[in-house]
């Protein structure tokens, strides 16, 4: 079972967050079980990566979490706004470096971590998704991801989610809750408990218990998938403004969510609805801290590539900073 943190995303705008962000990564991976020689080589990468944010990047930003599927791994994401790169292979050449773009030491980075992602268009930003494994441990499956965003300045988030099962079967749960800061944290984190205790249940039921328990909160609004991957189908449950999508390289799908808010105004019956699953699709929720607007078409191979990345880039070109922002994308193949 995954549920989600406040992710704390710290601008690389300056040289100063290139220390502190190592030792958040370092500190990290200490409460993880990595040796020394893995927490060196970890804080290595991280430090080339913040600085080539400081360096490089507009509006250059990192996250240093746990790693949503494995425990005893660490997941690093460095996004930004500015000028992309080419052609990423290039880039991941040894000594190569273009100003402006992310290719100082590149290679390095990607050489130091158990895994690396990158995700980048010319004119449109940068999405790198690291990850650092402790004492040989498995590699993450990769399939599943979820992201959350304060407003502006916030600390606390409204938004939350809830994972279950990475395996033939994954269920995910995404709670906004009404407004934000505390009170709609609350809400939102009485969503993903009621969620996380009840793991097994078909979308609708998890939805209409949900609801029941948000009754004494703010309220929010809510969404429960199941996707099934040996059957390709998913199955959604969504009651007010969160919305649910199936992505594919050649559009996307929009699942049905009824209007309501949870704790307080739903129909009588909340209903699921299942969907077939295309070939190399995910599935994606996002709450209204994401704008509906943007086009899967405009990312070139975006949808083969890990759920983090996808998750991050999302995050960066339709979140609003006027909201609380969350964004899980599950992927439909193993």
């Amino acid at each position: 079972m995954i549920r989600s943190r406040d992710d704390v995303w710290v601008r690389a705008e300056d040289a100063s967050v290139i220390g502190s962000l190592r030792h958040s990564a370092a500190a990290l991976a200490q409460t993880r079980g990595f040796s020394e020689k893995e927490i060196g080589r970890m804080a290595v990468a991280v430090s080339e990566a913040a600085s080539n944010l400081v360096k490089h990047a507009v509006e250059g930003v990192m996250l240093v979490r746990p790693h949503p599927e494995l425990n005893s791994a660490v997941e690093v994401i460095a996004l930004d706004r500015g000028p992309g790169m080419q052609n990423v292979s290039r880039a991941l050449r040894d000594g190569y470096s273009t100003a402006g773009t992310l290719g100082i030491g590149l290679g390095g980075i990607a050489r130091m971590a158990d895994g690396c992602d990158i995700h980048s268009l010319p004119g449109r930003g940068t999405v790198i998704a690291l990850y650092f494994v402790a004492r040989d441990a498995p590699a993450p499956p990769s399939l599943v991801s979820g992201l959350t965003r304060p407003i502006g300045e916030e600390i606390v988030c409204g938004d939350a989610f809830a994972i279950a099962g990475t395996g033939a079967t994954t269920t995910v749960m995404l709670c906004d809750g009404l407004g934000h800061g505390d009170a709609a944290a609350h809400a939102s984190n009485e969503a993903v408990r009621v969620f996380t205790e009840n793991p097994g249940l078909a979308p609708a039921t998890a939805l209409e218990r949900i609801h029941r328990s948000l009754s004494g909160t703010r309220g929010g609004a809510v969404a429960v998938a199941t996707v099934e991957r040996e059957s390709r189908t998913v199955t959604f449950a969504g009651l007010g403004n969160v919305s649910g999508w199936i992505v594919h390289p050649d559009g996307r799908q929009g699942m049905v969510s009824v209007p309501g808010i949870a704790g307080s105004r739903a129909p009588s019956s909340l209903r699921q609805y299942e969907y077939t699953l295309p070939p190399h699709s995910m599935v994606v929720l996002h709450s209204d801290g994401l704008s509906e607007r943007w086009d899967i078409t405009s990312y070139p191979g975006l949808v083969t590539r890990p759920p983090s990345v996808l998750a991050a880039t999302l995050l960066r070109d339709a979140g609003t900073r006027r909201d609380d922002a969350c964004v899980v994308t599950v992927r439909t193949e193993t």
